[in-house]
């Protein structure tokens, strides 16, 4: 969607994969409107192309609509970044997501724990780390003057704004945009603010913004993500309620303020301070207190090495052995399980 940056064209710029699109998502569609397009979509794709290997991500309702055609044909399907924990909506799409997935590529130890609680088999689950950090650990990203030109950056430093609408709290999101947007105003930092996405109540949020838009708030709808890399790093701080501010932003020692209840739980790193989109005095004191500040890195969600490590897991022939029916895990208690054929085994 052109108003969300199009970013179709990203995924184009990569030659060497083959491309098919399709319009799954106009603005005003509902949650389970999204989700019945993109199945409809995906079975046809998937039908005609027999993939022996289906990789879906995160936490999205497209997603589990690629999941959920997946399993009920039998179609073999990875899930990377599983296990986790959040605040919204989408920690349920994330789970299901899980439940019908046949391998699981994760970003820690505590979130294989989580799917085994799920009933995922132990020896199916993989902990590469959060492949969003691997260009993050790059040096393969352009000079920052480069991106500042493209995306027409006036300010010498800045911080990175980014809230996203949370679908269960849709009566107060417009509230908490505009204490958000008050408080970040009242700072007089000058920011770079991304889109919000495209879930239901976006629209309340991007007004807002669009009425604070202006010398210190540079609003962008999207940024290329190796170009967003190098800005990222030369942020003095990360505010809002993405989990750039709770993956992405410790992994690079930048503070950052975490927002609302939209990334509740999932990472207790030193560099994130914690309010309420209606703390606005807090807010304002926090990214005054909090800029240019630095941190050691937070290697929670992976070494940045988690490509390399995925393709090494693909790599092994045992990983394509596949249970077509899948069994769950019924941990019994200390050293038993209950195996995928029925008899207890020591774990």
């Amino acid at each position: 969607m052109p108003e969300y940056g199009e970013t179709r064209k990203e995924v184009r710029r990569h030659s060497e994969f083959g491309v098919f699109e399709y319009v799954n998502h106009r603005n005003g569609d509902r949650q389970d409107e999204i989700f019945s397009k993109t199945m409809l979509a995906f079975s046809d794709w998937s039908h005609r192309e027999k993939p022996d290997l289906v990789v879906v991500h995160g936490d999205r309702v497209e997603s589990l609509a690629c999941a959920l055609s997946c399993a009920v044909n039998y179609v073999p399907v990875a899930h990377v970044e599983g296990g986790e924990v959040s605040g919204t909506i989408d920690e349920v799409y994330r789970h299901c997501n899980s439940k019908l997935c046949t391998a699981h590529f994760v970003s820690s130890a505590v979130a294989k724990e989580r799917l085994c609680k799920l009933g995922e088999y132990p020896d199916i689950i993989h902990v590469i780390g959060s492949p969003e950090l691997d260009i993050h650990a790059s040096q393969d990203v352009p000079p920052l003057e480069a991106c500042k030109t493209r995306y027409e950056i006036p300010y010498d430093e800045y911080g990175i704004l980014i809230f996203h609408t949370v679908t269960s709290e849709i009566d107060t999101i417009r509230a908490q945009a505009e204490g958000l947007l008050e408080a970040v105003s009242r700072s007089g930092k000058p920011f770079l603010c991304i889109a919000s996405n495209n879930d239901p109540g976006s629209d309340q949020i991007m007004a807002v913004i669009r009425q604070h838009e202006g010398e210190n708030l540079r609003v962008i709808p999207s940024i290329r993500f190796e170009m967003f890399s190098r800005l990222l790093r030369n942020a003095k701080i990360v505010v809002g309620n993405s989990s750039l501010g709770v993956r992405e932003a410790p992994f690079l020692g930048i503070p950052s303020i975490n927002i609302g209840t939209r990334q509740n739980n999932r990472s207790t790193a030193r560099s994130i301070t914690n309010l309420s989109a209606f703390d606005i005095p807090e807010i304002q004191a926090a990214i005054n207190g909090e800029w240019s500040g630095r941190y050691d890195r937070e290697p929670g969600f992976g070494l940045g090495n988690a490509s390399e490590q995925f393709v090494q897991v693909l790599m092994k022939a045992c990983f394509w052995n596949f249970r077509k029916q899948k069994v769950f895990y019924d941990h019994r208690g200390e050293g038993e399980t209950i195996s995928p054929h029925g008899a207890m085994r020591a774990a």
